[in-house]
């Protein structure tokens, strides 16, 4: 806040903000996410750090991807961290929360890529259809009667649409999961971030979509992400 403010009067309000209970990214205006500064407001889902596990995988699974989709996109940190290293990449980013659709429109801007309003999959151009390399969706997995558990930060500050998963906090992976092979392209990818706890369940539901499934664990990041592949 000290190197963000313009000087004592901005320190002060954005002290005061902080204090009331506001996540830092949202006083700054930005959260730091695999070396890029994405854009953050209010009500906008603040990218996770462990997510840049995702994105780790996402590379090393597809690194020639030319076509990536960033589902329940958020501020559009995942499909923004892909672009900047893929070379050439057509980015779609897209979310049902159209304030998250309006931030991440700014943070896929510097890539061309397009943001999209709309319920999963219903929010894309068409022409994507089996042409998706690389699909990202880091969709909601909290189960619905937990979320009272999260860190006040969360709960108060970020859409319940971009926390709440249902019941087991699997309803919304499972929907991506059943469509995802419509709109990959022969070895495109479906990456979904989740719990450990969830872990086996989020596996089988990829694998009732069709795809070929794995796990991949960081302990470090204590990040789970389940990878499907369309064969």
């Amino acid at each position: 806040m000290l190197s963000a403010a313009s000087g004592p009067d901005e320190l002060a309000a954005m002290v005061a903000r902080r204090v009331s209970g506001l996540p830092l990214e949202h006083v700054l205006g930005w959260a730091e996410f695999s070396g890029l500064r994405i854009a953050v407001e209010p009500g906008v889902f603040v990218p996770r750090r462990r997510t840049e596990f995702l994105v780790a995988e996402a590379l090393a699974q597809a690194p020639d991807a030319s076509v990536v989709v960033d589902l329940c996109c958020g501020s559009g940190a995942v499909g923004a961290a892909l672009a900047a290293v893929l070379t050439g990449v057509e980015l779609h980013a897209a979310d049902i929360d159209p304030v998250a659709v309006e931030c991440a429109r700014r943070n896929v801007a510097a890539y061309d890529g397009h943001a999209h309003q709309g319920d999963l999959f219903d929010a894309l151009p068409s022409g994507l259809r089996g042409r998706v390399g690389i699909l990202a969706a880091n969709v909601p997995y909290v189960p619905t009667g937990e979320v009272g558990l999260l860190p006040a930060e969360a709960r108060e500050h970020e859409p319940l649409v971009a926390l709440d998963g249902g019941g087991d906090g699997l309803d919304v992976l499972r929907r991506v999961a059943a469509r995802a092979s419509e709109w990959l392209a022969p070895g495109g990818c479906l990456l979904v971030e989740t719990s450990e706890r969830q872990a086996r369940s989020a596996v089988t539901a990829f694998e009732s979509g069709g795809l070929i499934t794995r796990l991949a664990v960081s302990e470090e990041l204590y990040a789970n992400v389940v990878i499907g592949v369309r064969g």
